[in-house]
Order: C-alpha cells, then sequence, then structure tokens
C-alpha cells in the first residue's frame, strides 16, 4: 500500500535497514524487532511511504488498485489482469 509519507505514524519500536534504491536514493525499510516482519518502507527521494498490507490487523479492509515492480514478479505470481501494471515505481 502506498501512503504519503508524511502521514504515516509508527508507534512502538522498529528496527531498520538502509540500502540504495535503483533511483540511488537512500531506501529505508522498518521492521517488526521481535519477529522480524517488514512493516514499511520510504525513500529519500520520494514523498511517499510503502506500507506492507499483510502487517495491518485487518487488511481486508483495503482493494489492490495497481500493481507496480512487476519486471521483477516470480512467474507463479498471478496478478489480476484489470489492474493496471508498473515495471517499476511509478511515482
Amino acid at each position: 500500500m502506498v501512503v504519503p509519507a508524511s502521514t504515516l505514524k509508527i508507534e512502538g519500536p522498529v528496527k531498520y535497514y538502509e540500502s540504495k534504491a535503483d533511483s540511488g536514493n537512500n531506501f529505508t525499510r522498518g521492521f517488526c524487532p521481535e519477529c522480524g516482519a517488514r512493516l514499511f518502507g520510504k525513500s529519500t527521494g520520494d514523498p511517499l511511504a510503502m506500507v506492507t498490507a499483510a502487517s495491518l490487523d485487518d487488511p481486508s479492509q483495503f482493494q489492490p488498485t495497481l500493481d507496480f515492480f512487476t519486471s521483477s514478479a516470480q512467474a507463479w505470481d498471478h496478478m489480476n489482469p484489470k489492474l493496471t501494471k508498473f515495471p517499476k515505481q511509478p511515482f
């Protein structure tokens, strides 16, 4: 899920891992320090943050509207053909 980074509020401890994105910007991923599950990611060059939908208490209340990073999708990942596809991050 993509949200404006300025609206993302983090409560509780998070472990961070930072790496270089394809764009050359720094990309920071936040993980649960207890189980290691990925929670979110954000880039220094982007006003948006990516929240891992599966980390939400009830992800069923959100519906996908597009697919991105499809160039690295696995062959077994059967995406909804009705959604707009982007090979990389579109924003």
